[in-house]
């Protein structure tokens, strides 16, 4: 999950090429962007206090955030199955 602060923090100091070396995809990136404003805006640039705060906050997370926390992938390109 520390990947997860990581990808936020490389989205939110996009100037910083260190912080793209440890940033998620841009699918995860886009999953969670929106919530880390609305949810846990006071705990930005700190990544532990970001993934501690949308770890708190799991019921209120998006569901594409909510699948990136827990380790799956985000379903928003995901192919439908026949």
């Amino acid at each position: 999950m520390a990947s997860v602060g990581a990808l936020i923090v490389a989205f939110l100091c996009a100037g910083a090429e260190a912080s793209f070396a440890h940033s998620g995809t841009a699918d995860e990136q886009q999953a969670c962007t929106p919530d880390v404003f609305r949810l846990c805006s006071a705990q930005i640039p700190s990544e532990t206090r970001i993934v501690a705060c949308l770890n708190k906050n799991m019921a209120k997370l998006s569901p594409a955030c909510r699948d990136v926390m827990r380790g799956d992938k985000p379903k928003a390109n995901a192919r439908k199955k026949h």
